[in-house]
């Protein structure tokens, strides 16, 4: 049997009912429970409550850091692999360079948010912008009011009425706003784009049958948008398939975190 953990939601309450039945029509008996935080999460990890957990890519670097033996990355969303950070302004504005924000006003995304909070005032500090010295004003979406409640699609709409002068946004939200009609490039210009990092995966223990982890990676590699139960789990987790998970791209986490008293 194998015990699968992640945070709760009702999202997640939606994939993990999804997932046991299409892992039992492959043959994976699985059982799941959710927790109320990824600290929680951590916590059942490294003490073998579950043999693979649903990682915000924080909660994974705690996890690595915890355990004498690595664990595994068996699986990642298509847009967790090589994921990046943008800075923008306005199509147009003189904000060319990152040193070109002194005395300007940006926007953040949600405190909680690894690209648009943690790593983009991480990458500004690392290019020389210190946001409590250099900006005559910041704010992270935990701070503004307003209608929107996704925080990049705030920071996008800031940044467009001229409230703040440049933002944090992430590629597969810039992305989204296309696939939404949302003529992204006639309005805003990127002039800075951050290294590629790794971001969500299904981690899993060290000492995993090796068996029952291969099944586990092929059943979700092979999951189709076409198959009505693979839809619905994929719409859950907002992406179109999954990918092997990759080892990579999670040292730029770690470095900022640690920076940052996170871990």
């Amino acid at each position: 049997m194998l015990r699968l953990g992640g945070t709760a939601s009702t999202s997640h309450m939606v994939v993990f009912q999804g997932l046991q039945k299409y892992l039992l029509d492959r043959g994976v008996e699985s059982d799941w429970v959710l927790y109320s935080g990824y600290d929680a999460l951590v916590e059942a990890f490294v003490s073998r409550e579950i043999d693979v957990a649903w990682n915000g890519p924080l909660s994974y670097v705690k996890i690595q850091r915890l355990l004498d033996v690595p664990s595994r990355v068996l699986v990642m969303r298509d847009e967790d692999v090589d994921f990046t950070t943008h800075f923008i302004s306005q199509a147009g504005s003189d904000i060319s360079s990152i040193k070109k924000l002194k005395g300007k006003r940006f926007a953040f995304g949600s405190r909680g948010s690894i690209q648009t909070g943690l790593l983009a005032y991480h990458f500004l500090k690392e290019a020389g912008i210190n946001p409590t010295q250099d900006l005559s004003d910041y704010s992270f979406f935990d701070d503004r009011t307003g209608d929107t409640r996704r925080d990049e699609v705030d920071v996008f709409e800031r940044v467009m009425d001229g409230e703040y002068d440049a933002g944090a946004i992430s590629a597969s939200t810039l992305l989204r706003l296309e696939l939404d009609g949302v003529d992204v490039h006639e309005r805003i210009q990127k002039f800075w784009d951050s290294p590629a990092y790794s971001h969500c995966c299904f981690t899993g223990q060290s000492d995993m049958d090796e068996e029952v982890s291969q099944m586990f990676t092929d059943a979700l590699v092979k999951m189709e948008y076409s198959d009505p139960l693979g839809k619905e789990i994929l719409d859950g987790e907002g992406c179109k398939a999954f990918v092997p998970g990759i080892t990579t791209g999670w040292e730029i986490l770690e470095v900022a975190a640690e920076q940052e008293g996170l871990i």
